[in-house]
């Protein structure tokens, strides 16, 4: 460890630490990086530091679903996102009802993520509905 530091944080040997700056340990909790990428930046540090410093490749795994998922919307058109909508609507249904407050999407609230997924399904049905009742 060198001169200026404090000591090294309990999830990290001070061996590791980076000597440019203060610890995360130092530094006050509002200034702490937050954040689903921070998170998963952390996670690969300690899947590389316990697999003996191999890093494993990026395996882009979110962008082949998030094509196939455009590819069905494309396809079905408003049935796809009507799908896609309520079965997510339907799992943070269940797990907010088994505690989870808080998810890795965007808007963190579960609630939050309820509504937007309430809000979608409503649109889809309306945009398969209304077009059938304005004849």
């Amino acid at each position: 460890m060198t001169t200026g530091e404090g000591p090294a944080p309990a999830d990290r040997p001070s061996g590791d630490r980076p000597t440019g700056g203060p610890s995360t340990g130092d530094q006050p909790i509002g200034d702490r990086p937050t954040g689903v990428a921070y998170e998963q930046a952390r996670a690969a540090e300690t899947a590389r530091a316990s697999e003996g410093g191999q890093a494993k490749p990026y395996d882009p795994l979110k962008l082949c679903v998030y094509a196939t998922v455009a590819l069905l919307a494309w396809l079905f058109g408003a049935w796809a996102v009507l799908g896609f909508a309520a079965l997510g609507f339907a799992g943070y249904w269940r797990a907010r009802r088994a505690g989870l407050t808080r998810s890795k999407c965007y808007l963190r609230d579960t609630r939050l993520v309820l509504a937007y997924l309430g809000l979608i399904t409503l649109v889809a049905a309306a945009a398969l509905v209304l077009p059938h009742t304005l004849r």
